[in-house]
C-alpha cells in the first residue's frame, strides 16, 4: 500500500522543508545517478567548457586534463554533502543551522538563493539562445519565458516529477551529445585546430576553479533529492549516484564545448555546434537541448523555493510551510529568474564568468565548515527537531565561531582573488593565477578545527550531546 505521503508524478508533493518521515522514504543509487546526470545535459554546461579554449585559450588537451582534474575534485566535496540528507532528512541549507546557528544560517541560505536564480537566470538565456541560433525570428524573449513556464509546471508538482524529468532528458541529451562529439570528431577543423592556444597556468588554473565551481554549486542543494533515500541504506548510495551523475556528464560536456570552442574559433558556441552538425542534425540537437535544459531548470528551481522558504521560517517563529506556500515561491522566483535573465542575455559570457567566480568564493568556506563539522566534529550526531525550535535550540541562533570561520575563509582568499572585477596582489605577484579557493578550503577548514576543539563554546559543542537522528529509526 502506498504511502500517501509518498506523492506521485502528478501529484502535488506535500513535503517542503520539514524531515522526510521514514514511510516517505524511497529512491535508488542510479535514480539520483540520472537526476544530476539530467540536470548537466545543457547548453550551459557546453558553452562553460567552450570557455576553456576560447576566453582563456588553452589547446585542447590541457583544457581536456583541467577539466576532468576539475570535476573530480570538486565532487568529491559536492557529493560529501549528498551522503548527508539520507541521515538528516532535511534539505541542505536548513541542515546549515547546526553550524551557523538558525539566523546564522540566514546568511549562507540567501547566498544560496542568489546561486539558484542565477542557475536558473543563465539556463533559460542559453536555451533560449539555442533555439533563436536556428528560429532567430522565434525571438528570445518569447523563449525565455516559454522555458520558465515549463519549469515551473514541473517545479510545482515536485520531488517525483523533477526526478523522472530529469532522468528522462538524460537519455535523450545522451544520445544527442554522442552524435555531437562523433559530428565534432569527423569534422577537419577540430584536428587542425587541436593544438590552437598556448598553455598557461592561469588560463588551466581558472579552468579547474570552473570545474571544481561547479561542482561545489550543486552543494547547496543535493541533499534536497538524496534526502530522500531510506536513512539506513542510502548514504554510500547518496555519494556515488550524485558523484558520478554530476561528474560524468559535467565533464563529458565541458570537453564537448571545449572541442567545439576550438573547432569554430570565436563563434557563439551553439552556433558553432549548429553549423558542424548541420541542418538536420544541428536542429535536432539545439531544439533537444533546449528542451532538456528548460525542463531540468525545474531542480534549480525546486530547490531555490526550499531556500526561500527555509529564509523566512528562520524569522516567522511557528510556522510550517506547506505546499501552497512552496508553490506560491516557485512562482515569485520563476518571475524573478525571467527579469534577471531579460536584463542580463545582451553581456552573459562576462557576467556569467564574473558570477561563477563570486560563487566560488563564498561557497568554499561554507562547504569547509559544513564537512568539517558533520564528519571530524560531530560525526553525523544532530538533533534535528532542534533546527526548527524558535530559539535555535542547542545551536543557537547565531554560532559565532562558525560564523568567525566563514569570515576569516573568505578574507583570507581576497589577496588570491583573480577576476575581471579584481584582482588581488598575490594573484598578480603569481602572473594572474587564482588559487584562492584553495586558500579559502585550506584556511576555513583549519581554522574551524582549531575552534573547535580550543573553544568549544563558540561553536555549541558545550550545550548538549545529539545521538544520530535517523528518523524511522
Amino acid at each position: 500500500m502506498k504511502s500517501m505521503l509518498r506523492s506521485g508524478l502528478f501529484e502535488i508533493e506535500q513535503e517542503s522543508i520539514a524531515p522526510i518521515p521514514a514511510e516517505a522514504r524511497h529512491g535508488r543509487s542510479r535514480e539520483l545517478f540520472t537526476i544530476w546526470f539530467g540536470m548537466n545535459m545543457t547548453p550551459l554546461t557546453v558553452v562553460t567548457g567552450a570557455t576553456a579554449t576560447t576566453l582563456l585559450g588553452l589547446p585542447m588537451v590541457s583544457s581536456i586534463i583541467a577539466i576532468l582534474l576539475g570535476h573530480a575534485l570538486g565532487g568529491i566535496g559536492m557529493a560529501l554533502h549528498a551522503a548527508q540528507g539520507p541521515q538528516l532528512g532535511v534539505p541542505q541549507m536548513l541542515q546549515a543551522r547546526g553550524q551557523f546557528g538558525s539566523r546564522g544560517a540566514s546568511l549562507i541560505v540567501l547566498v544560496a538563493i542568489l546561486m539558484f536564480v542565477g542557475y536558473f537566470s543563465s539556463n533559460l538565456i542559453v536555451s533560449a539562445d539555442s533555439i533563436t541560433a536556428l528560429l532567430p525570428e522565434a525571438g528570445g524573449t518569447a523563449m525565455i519565458i516559454g522555458c520558465a513556464v515549463l519549469s515551473f509546471v514541473i517545479a510545482a508538482f515536485g520531488y517525483n516529477l523533477v526526478r523522472k524529468v530529469t532522468a528522462f532528458g538524460a537519455y535523450i541529451v545522451g544520445a544527442l551529445v554522442l552524435v555531437s562529439f562523433a559530428a565534432l570528431l569527423a569534422g577537419g577543423d577540430f584536428w587542425a585546430r587541436m593544438n590552437h592556444g598556448e598553455f598557461t597556468w592561469t588560463g588551466f588554473l581558472a579552468m579547474l576553479a570552473i570545474g571544481i565551481v561547479w561542482q561545489l554549486t550543486y552543494a547547496p542543494y543535493v541533499s534536497d533529492y538524496s534526502r530522500y533515500m531510506p536513512a539506513r541504506s542510502g548514504t554510500r548510495g547518496a555519494f556515488w549516484g550524485t558523484y558520478l551523475g554530476c561528474v560524468v556528464s559535467s565533464a563529458l560536456l565541458m570537453i564537448l564545448g571545449a572541442g567545439v570552442g576550438i573547432a569554430v574559433g570565436g563563434v557563439d558556441t551553439m552556433t558553432g555546434l549548429n553549423g558542424i552538425l548541420g541542418p538536420v542534425l544541428g536542429a535536432a540537437v539545439l531544439v533537444g537541448f533546449a528542451l532538456v535544459a528548460a525542463a531540468g531548470n525545474s531542480v534549480n528551481a525546486y530547490c531555490s523555493a526550499l531556500c526561500a522558504l527555509t529564509l523566512v521560517e528562520t524569522f516567522a517563529s511557528g510556522w510550517r510551510p506547506g505546499a501552497k506556500a512552496r508553490l506560491v515561491t516557485s512562482l515569485v522566483l520563476h518571475v524573478l529568474g525571467v527579469t534577471l535573465a531579460l536584463a542580463a542575455a545582451t553581456s552573459f559570457a562576462s557576467s556569467y564568468f564574473s558570477f561563477l567566480s563570486v560563487l566560488l568564493y563564498v561557497l568554499i568556506p561554507w562547504s569547509a565548515v559544513n564537512l568539517v563539522d558533520y564528519y571530524v566534529i560531530r560525526h553525523g550526531s544532530y538533533a534535528v527537531d532542534e533546527f526548527y525550535a524558535a530559539d535555535g535550540g542547542r545551536y543557537g541562533r547565531w554560532n559565532a565561531g562558525s560564523l568567525i570561520v566563514f569570515g576569516i575563509g573568505v578574507l583570507a582568499q581576497i589577496p588570491f582573488m583573480a577576476t575581471p572585477l579584481y584582482t588581488g596582489a598575490a594573484a598578480e605577484a603569481m602572473g594572474g593565477i587564482d588559487v584562492a579557493w584553495l586558500v579559502g578550503l585550506g584556511v576555513s577548514s583549519l581554522a574551524y578545527m582549531v575552534i573547535a576543539r580550543t573553544a568549544p563554546a563558540l561553536v555549541r559543542l558545550n550545550s548538549g550531546s545529539a545521538e544520530p537522528q535517523v528518523l524511522g529509526k
